[in-house]
Parts: structure tokens; C-alpha cells; sequence
């Protein structure tokens, strides 16, 4: 591995293609874009929940030109994004419309991806790769998601999809959803797991505190409470070949998951429900490393490492587990420099974070792992690496 160079992979990176732009600049209430004037100077804000400080955030070309993204991937050494839609998708929209648009930008996103250069150093491989769509509204028949999960399938650049945490009205523990779980395992596509509603917002109090409290609790919290209602109702159990990558190194769940454990070991209605203990599911899921100390992705990297001996009949511990299920993000075009700078310090603080991490036999491989490998193998991608 020492003398093999590794391509650098981003997992977490986000657009909002132009045709989805053109549908929030058409809205006129949240989530939309529109015109923000402070003083002298308009602007084009994105207002993704009611009630956003600051009239949202302001938005450019960076959230939809593919210039722009393959820009910031060069000036970062990012070799292959894997592209997905940000929130709030389609949860907005009528089931007819969800469908239509869905359809749409999966296909806009295919062409975005399959026309981008290929990688310099690994030509048989995309700069771009993406996460589609799902019409995943209330009053979706489950057919028409059935369908799109086939069209992503036949979408040789779209590797998996996107999702937020509300299913078709219900959650992702809805069990009207077993048959979407059981088309995207057999498709082979990635599920990414993405935040959007956060907590309930009374709770942040009347201080105004910017984005900080929905963005660096809400979100990592509506995460946990959505993969911990997952594992609850048995979708793992039921689905064990899903392949499951979870926003920000899964919220709180690694750091709550001996909790979780004990609480389900004393509830008599859920203590029989599972066929492993709790712990044991977190070695069946991904996290990306959008966490920025090194400190919580160790702690993260070796929560995951212990899950097999969890595993009911017991199980042998890989030692390595917790560094093959990391993977390298960035949340770009979010969290850009307060000053113009050649390089973002919340990217720079990611990779700081992979390389600095503690108890890791080889940090060579580790490092590829993380940084790179473990997505291209994850996206059933490894063996283009040196075609």
C-alpha cells in the first residue's frame, strides 16, 4: 500500500441542480430562493425552513455550476465526488410533481456526472459520481418509488440515493417502506441519510445564535433518532444487506449506543424484538467523517470496531472494522470561508481529523481507507481504480 498512490474521495458534497433551482426561485414560501436586499445591495438567498435567520443564506453559482464544484475538488486534491441533491428534496412537493421531477433530475444528474472529466492519475474512473432522487411524499403509491429506484438502477453514474428522515409521511421505520428497502438492497444502491428538519425549534431559545444550534444539534440529532428508529423496527434485521451511509458520523448514536442497548435489555417491549444487541448494528452501517476533531472520529472509528461482539451467538472482533467504515466528506457548498481564502478550513479540518486519529496500526492504510478506498468499494467501484 505505502508505494500505491489512493485517490482522495468526497462522499458528502451537495448541488442543487438548475432544475431544481428554477423550481425554488418559483416558490414563495419556504423552502424557496429569492431576492434578499440589505442596504444597496440584492442578493439570492436560500430559505430552506420558515423562521431562518438572516433570510436564509445567500446562494451563487458554487450550489449548481459543475465548473465550480470540479474548482473546489482541484484546489482541495479531491479526486471523485459522489453528488447529491441537498435538502429538502422533494418533501415539499405533490406526489404527482415528486414523481415528475424526481425522474427529471435523476436524469439531469446522470448527465452532469457522465459527462465530467475522468480522473488524471485513475482513468477508469468519473470526477463525478452522484446520489439520485426517490418521490418519497405522503400519498406516493410505494409502486411509483419502486419505479424510480429501477430508473436510478439503469443510471450507470448514480450510485445510490439520497434521503432525509420522514419516508412517505411516516418515518424511515414505516413498514409500508419494506418493499422500497428490499428494491434499493437488491439494486445495490447506497442509501445516504441526510438530516433537514433538525429538532423542535422552541428549544433553541430566543438568543440569537445564527445557524449554529440547528446545524451542529438538530441535525445530527434528527439523524440519530431516524437510524435508531430503523434498527428498532428491525429494517436491518430484515434487510442485512442495505448499505447504509449516515451524514456527520452518525449524530450522537456511536456515543449513545451502550445506552440504547441497556434500555432495550430492560423494555419488555422491544427486548425480544431484535436479533442482535443494538451495538451490534453499527457494524453494518457507514458513517461519514464530517466531524472535524480526530478525537470523535477515534472514538467513532472504534465504537464501530467493537460491534461483532455484539453479535448474538457471539463473534470474532476485526480490529481494523471501524477505519473500513469511515468515509472522507466536505457538506460543500456549505460551511465556505467568512473570508475569501485559497482553501476551506472546514475541509482542511476533516482531513486534519482523519490523519490525526489515535490507535491506528497503519496510518498509510488508514488513511487510504478513509480518505478514498473504503467509498470506491462501498460504491462497487474499487476494481475500475487501475483499469
Amino acid at each position: 500500500m505505502a508505494n500505491i498512490k489512493y485517490p482522495i474521495v468526497d462522499v458528502h458534497t451537495h448541488v442543487y441542480l438548475p432544475r431544481y433551482a428554477a423550481e425554488l426561485r418559483a416558490r414563495t414560501s419556504a423552502p424557496r430562493i429569492l431576492n434578499w436586499t440589505n442596504g444597496s445591495k440584492t442578493e439570492e438567498r436560500l430559505l430552506i425552513l420558515d423562521g431562518e435567520p438572516s433570510a436564509g443564506r445567500p446562494v451563487g453559482p458554487q450550489y449548481w455550476d459543475r465548473d465550480e464544484k470540479l474548482e473546489f475538488m482541484q484546489k482541495h486534491g479531491i479526486n471523485i465526488s459522489f453528488v447529491s441533491s441537498a435538502n429538502p428534496w422533494l418533501d415539499f412537493l405533490p406526489a404527482a410533481r415528486a414523481q415528475t421531477l424526481a425522474q427529471e433530475l435523476n436524469n439531469d444528474l446522470e448527465e452532469y456526472c457522465a459527462t465530467s472529466p475522468a480522473v488524471e492519475a485513475f482513468s477508469g474512473l468519473k470526477s463525478l459520481y452522484g446520489f439520485g432522487l426517490l418521490p418519497l411524499v405522503p400519498e406516493v403509491e410505494v409502486s411509483t418509488i419502486i419505479q424510480t429506484v429501477e430508473q436510478l438502477k439503469s443510471l450507470p453514474h448514480i450510485r445510490g440515493v439520497i434521503m432525509g428522515t420522514k419516508g412517505i409521511g411516516k418515518g424511515l421505520d414505516d413498514n409500508a417502506l419494506d418493499p422500497m428497502w428490499d428494491a434499493i438492497q437488491a439494486a445495490g444502491l447506497v442509501v445516504f441519510i441526510h438530516p433537514h428538519y433538525g429538532v423542535d425549534s422552541t428549544l433553541y431559545g430566543e438568543n440569537n445564535n445564527g445557524h449554529v444550534l440547528p446545524l451542529a444539534l438538530g441535525f445530527p440529532f434528527e439523524t440519530t433518532i431516524a437510524i435508531t428508529r430503523l434498527i428498532l423496527s428491525g429494517v436491518l434485521d430484515r434487510f442485512p444487506d442495505l448499505r447504509l451511509l449516515l451524514a456527520h458520523s452518525g449524530g450522537a448514536l456511536p456515543q449513545l449506543s451502550s445506552r440504547l442497548a441497556s434500555c432495550i435489555h430492560h423494555d419488555p417491549i422491544v427486548a425480544k424484538r431484535l436479533k442482535h444487541d443494538a451495538r451490534y448494528y453499527l457494524g453494518q452501517l457507514y458513517f461519514d467523517a464530517v466531524a472535524y476533531g480526530s478525537e470523535e472520529l477515534t472514538f467513532v472509528s472504534r465504537t464501530i470496531s467493537r460491534a461483532s461482539e455484539f453479535q448474538s451467538g457471539g463473534g470474532t472482533v476485526e480490529a481494523k472494522v471501524g477505519s473500513t467504515r469511515l468515509l472522507f466528506g466536505t457538506d460543500h457548498p456549505f460551511f465556505p470561508p467568512l473570508e475569501a481564502s485559497q482553501k476551506w478550513p472546514s475541509v482542511e479540518d476533516n482531513l486534519a481529523a482523519i490523519r490525526g486519529m489515535a490507535g491506528v496500526d497503519s496510518k498509510i492504510e488508514h488513511h487510504a481507507n478513509i480518505l478514498g478506498l473504503n467509498a470506491l468499494r462501498l460504491f462497487d467501484l474499487h476494481d475500475q481504480l487501475y483499469a
